[in-house]
């Protein structure tokens, strides 16, 4: 039975480096604060200025069994003279995924000798990924390098990789990301000409991508592949799914009547579902009163009822959700989830994607993705627009 604890008195901090081990040895490393206060016990696991803090433990005298939380996952540890050993398990779209892990005693992230750089990477970049198929995905990175220590995050067209943290050292930088469910790593050549070349996307145990990117302060995305559209505009968009307790929602229940209703495509697995849960949160809460609704819409990883209201209860609690998270009943890597839900929209093709219908519930704005807050400048002209929208679409008769 997983226990929680609330630390009291003066706790003592044990600074840990953590390695998740790829058969290719591009590792992904994060930074754990393991904080004590006698028998109570509880993590921060950090990436650049993210701090995920983690209560639930099984603790005994040689092993440590951590509930990550939220995204289902755990790390089964065996205890060692120096740290930890063990295997880290998240959920998966095709069942259960498995990596080794190991955590010891070390304040650094990476462990290299550090040479001192000409270059400095912070700034906007344009960058391109290719797919093992060979297929070419644009991206913006958006760096910020003080001294070797490098941060910042990459922006795609469905999303961003949250926050990565990381070194350059001479010609060559890394970086890393850990948040429970998704481990990222990152690394490329730095050119004397400053393009970033022979770059690596390493995922979970096998995924690689390559990529190359240069400067420019430019650059923007092109979102309307992803998007999702109304296939006819003059219908309302109506559909009814149950919410955690089992009670039937319908967009033409009365509490939605005569206002903006935002409907999120989201699952309790998705990372950026989680950074744009935690904006919608604060906006609904917010602003309530302006006449404006929301509603999540959720593709969970399994059809069974119980354990989506298990994954979906812990995202709720920990984002304080106030809106409902409604439970479709269907994958997210079901290829006819759209034609199953909302089968007068276009194909979901990101996740998170948004619908707002107006007062009149006729669908008047799409987005897909979600530039989290590790994008900077990104995540603030989203949360301009979207304030700018939804008050705009208030005032409509």
């Amino acid at each position: 039975m997983f226990f929680s604890n609330i630390l009291h008195g003066q706790p003592s901090i044990k600074k840990l480096r953590a390695q998740i081990n790829r058969s290719d040895n591009r590792n992904i490393v994060f930074n754990i604060d393991e904080v004590r206060n006698g028998k109570q016990l509880s993590w921060v696991i950090k990436n650049a200025e993210e701090k995920i803090v983690v209560k639930e433990f099984k603790d005994s005298k040689d092993s440590l069994i951590v509930a990550l939380p939220f995204f289902a996952a755990e790390i089964f540890l065996k205890k060692t003279k120096d740290g930890y050993i063990g295997q880290w398990k998240k959920a998966g779209s095709k069942g259960d995924v498995f990596m080794p892990i190991e955590i010891r005693n070390s304040h650094l992230r990476y462990q290299i000798p550090i040479t001192k750089n000409t270059t400095n990477l912070s700034g906007r970049w344009r960058a391109v990924f290719k797919n093992a198929d060979g297929e070419n995905s644009d991206a913006i990175a958006e760096l910020k390098q003080v001294g070797n220590n490098l941060t910042g995050s990459i922006l795609t067209t469905t999303g961003d990789y949250r926050f990565l943290e990381g070194v350059t050292n001479g010609d060559s930088l890394v970086m890393s990301t850990f948040d429970g469910t998704h481990a990222f790593y990152f690394s490329a050549s730095i050119g004397k000409d400053g393009k970033l070349t022979n770059g690596f996307f390493a995922s979970g145990p096998t995924s690689i991508e390559t990529w190359e990117a240069v400067r420019d302060a430019n650059v923007e995305l092109d979102e309307t592949d992803v998007l999702m559209k109304a296939k006819d505009p003059s219908k309302k968009l109506n559909f009814t799914f149950p919410d955690l307790n089992g009670n039937m929602v319908y967009t033409q229940d009365e509490k939605f009547k005569g206002k903006v209703l935002v409907i999120q495509i989201m699952g309790s697995w998705c990372p950026n579902c989680m950074d744009e849960t935690a904006f919608l949160s604060k906006y609904y809460h917010d602003n309530k009163d302006l006449g404006i609704e929301v509603i999540g819409l959720a593709y969970e990883y399994t059809t069974d009822f119980e354990k989506a209201k298990n994954n979906l209860m812990r995202f709720k609690n920990r984002f304080n959700v106030e809106y409902p998270l409604l439970i479709t009943g269907v994958i997210s890597s079901d290829p006819l989830r759209t034609e199953k839900t909302l089968p007068l929209m276009t194909p979901i093709k990101a996740f998170p994607s948004m619908i707002i219908l107006g007062k009149d519930g006729l669908v008047k704005k799409t987005h897909a993705g979600y530039a989290g807050p590790a994008t900077g400048i990104h995540h603030e002209k989203f949360k301009a627009e979207f304030d700018a929208m939804i008050r705009e679409l208030v005032k409509e008769n």
